[in-house]
């Protein structure tokens, strides 16, 4: 009887899985970012990237179409007009693009860069 009841616990916590691994299927976007740019002072080839959005909803990845480099970030709310809209945000830095912010519909990564943030900070500080 024990081992009856065993197997389908087992069972069981197995097709919950299988139902939540399903559930929480990716969603990937492609685009083309046509110029390079840098995430964290490191420098990506302009090219072919998946967004991938995980289906938690909490999580958005920037990934090589060769999976050399991948980012992840969490998302938090974002604009609300938008429910389809896929976006990246770029600062431009004496002609080097610098990635700002990922927007996957309604949600947004926090700021990525924040070295302009500390240069506007200096300026204060020094005047």
């Amino acid at each position: 009887m024990r081992s009856i009841l065993r197997k389908v616990i087992l069972a069981s916590a197995f097709g919950a899985a299988v139902a939540l691994a399903g559930n929480s299927a990716m969603a990937a976007t492609r685009v083309n970012v046509p110029f390079d740019f840098s995430i964290a002072g490191k420098t990506l080839p302009a090219g072919g990237y998946d967004i991938v959005h995980d289906g938690s909803k909490a999580f958005i990845t920037l990934r090589s179409l060769d999976a050399r480099e991948s980012y992840t970030w969490l998302l938090n709310p974002g604009p609300a007009e938008s429910s389809t809209k896929i976006a990246l945000r770029f600062d431009d830095r004496d002609g080097n693009h610098v990635l700002q912010s990922v927007q996957y519909g309604s949600m947004t990564t926090p700021r990525l860069d924040h070295t302009k943030s500390i240069d506007l900070e200096r300026q204060t500080r020094g005047q």
